[in-house]
């Protein structure tokens, strides 16, 4: 089982590397928000891709006995919202992403590093 809500967003940014999902961030922001502890965000370049990657989050979680708490989006698969109550997963397409830029939005957030997935 995966223990700390750093290690789940490090194995989600896996997860969606493993399905070549682009631009993998992830922001720290329990010194930011009540809400959660990490962001993790990463955009795909189609629907499709960004559907295989949520469902590949949420089976690797599943494995790790990681329960998703909500999601939203799947059906049309432009931004989806995946819910592990201390690590918050968006994935779009990449104009919803730069539309949204919730990076920016979040700016006050610690970036964590990701280059060695």
């Amino acid at each position: 089982m995966i223990e700390t809500s750093r290690k789940i967003a490090l194995e989600i940014a896996r997860s969606i590397d493993d399905k070549k999902g682009q631009g993998i961030e992830i922001l720290d922001i329990k010194n930011v928000s009540s809400f959660t502890d990490y962001f993790v965000v990463a955009h795909g370049t189609s629907t499709r891709q960004v559907k295989a990657m949520a469902d590949e989050i949420e089976d690797k979680m599943k494995e790790s006995g990681i329960i998703l708490d909500h999601k939203e989006g799947y059906a049309n698969g432009r931004w989806v919202l995946l819910d592990f109550i201390n690590v918050v997963v968006h994935l779009f397409i990449e104009e919803e992403r730069n539309f949204y830029s919730i990076e920016r939005v979040w700016k006050d957030a610690v970036h964590v590093n990701v280059d060695n997935l």
